[in-house]
This record gives structure tokens, C-alpha cells and sequence, in this order.
């Protein structure tokens, strides 16, 4: 698997390593304690080294990358695996690398970005693009919706990825929209979307066991 997306994993890399361009070419704008972290009002409340962030979190990154590239493909369920698919656990990485560091380096410059509001934004669109695909998930042990009855039983991971896709897509819409909303119900009704997308999946697969 990874010899047959060797170009895609060495653009996936050096696109992580981004950031690291861009600071050097800030470093002298940049302050020596940049914000890392929002609470849910927006208010930085985390701060790292300026060489931490723009070295450290990449190289980070990086690491959590080729880890997760590594998992799935050493997983011999995944050999036939969807090429759509495996495309996901190869740029999941690359654009939180993007993201993480253009709020970071704005912050720092002066911007105020709504953090939280994009934040929530970009995890609905990654649940879209991930409900998208589900449907086209092989049964594996590494990636999707890993519960022990779609595990043991192929016609059961097959319908609930189905399920879950759509679940997905729904609620990856719903927190798109929960971003534009009133600061002040922004984390109960995002949580709220979380816990049912995550619940409903593993709820139909176990309705499937019992009724099969």
C-alpha cells in the first residue's frame, strides 16, 4: 500500500513541514510565547515557545503521520483497501498541520481569528468527507467504525458503514452550521452532534447483531 502512494506520502510530509518555512520566514515578527490553546469563549489560554511551535509541533505531526500511515498499511486486512480511503489517512495530517499553524502564526501577528468557530467548522468538514467514504470502507481492524459485532461479521460492517455515512455526513453538516451560531451554545450543541454521531453508528450495529 505504501509503495503504490510513495509520491502522495513524500507531498503529504513535506506539506506538513510547512509551517516550519513560513515561522522561519516570520521568526523575527513572531513573540517568544505564541498561543497554542482556546478555551471555548476564544480566549487563549495555553502558551508554547516560539521554537516549539514552529519546529516542534510539525516534527510532531510528522511523526503521528507516518505512525498512522504505518498502522494501516501493516494491517493485512487493508492490502485491498479503497484508494479513497487510505487518500484520507494520508491528509488528515498534512491539514491539521495547515490549520493548527495559520491560527497560531495570525494570533501571533495580531489577527483575532474565532478559533473555536473554525475549529468546529473544519471538524464538520472532515466528518463530511469521512461519512463520504465510510460507505466505501473494507472490513480492517485500523480503519473505521472498529465495534466488535462489524468486526466479526462483514454484512455488518458493510451496513453499518452504510448507516454511519450517512449518520457522518448528517452531523458533519449539522456542526458546519453550529459554527455560525451564538458563541454561547456553540459547545452544547456541538457536543450534543458528537455524542449522537458517534452513538447512532454503534447503536444500528448492535441492533444488526441481535436481529441476525
Amino acid at each position: 500500500m505504501i509503495k503504490q502512494n510513495k509520491l502522495k506520502l513524500l507531498i503529504s510530509s513535506v506539506i506538513i513541514l510547512l509551517p516550519i518555512v513560513v515561522g522561519g520566514i516570520l521568526w523575527s515578527r513572531l513573540p517568544e510565547q505564541l498561543a497554542v490553546h482556546w478555551g471555548t469563549d476564544g480566549t487563549a489560554d495555553n502558551f508554547s515557545s516560539k521554537a516549539f511551535v514552529v519546529i516542534g509541533l510539525p516534527l510532531i505531526l510528522l511523526l503521528l503521520h507516518w505512525v498512522c500511515v504505518l498502522v494501516t498499511a501493516k494491517d493485512p486486512k487493508n492490502k485491498n483497501q479503497n484508494r479513497k480511503v487510505f487518500g484520507l489517512v494520508l491528509w488528515i495530517c498534512p491539514v491539521l498541520s495547515l490549520f493548527t499553524s495559520a491560527v497560531i502564526y495570525t494570533t501571533a501577528l495580531g489577527f483575532e481569528p474565532k478559533v473555536s468557530n473554525i475549529a468546529l467548522a473544519l471538524i464538520g468538514i472532515m466528518f463530511l468527507c469521512i461519512g463520504n467514504y465510510l460507505p466505501k470502507c473494507k472490513q480492517n481492524s485500523t480503519i473505521g467504525i472498529k465495534v466488535k459485532w462489524a468486526l466479526q461479521n462483514e454484512a455488518n460492517w458493510n451496513a453499518t458503514h452504510r448507516f454511519g455515512g450517512k449518520v457522518w455526513v448528517a452531523g458533519g453538516l449539522a456542526l458546519v452550521i453550529c459554527a455560525f451560531l451564538p458563541q454561547a451554545v456553540i459547545p452544547w450543541i456541538s457536543i450534543a452532534v458528537l455524542v449522537i454521531i458517534a452513538a447512532l453508528p454503534v447503536i444500528y450495529s448492535y441492533k444488526y447483531y441481535k436481529n441476525n
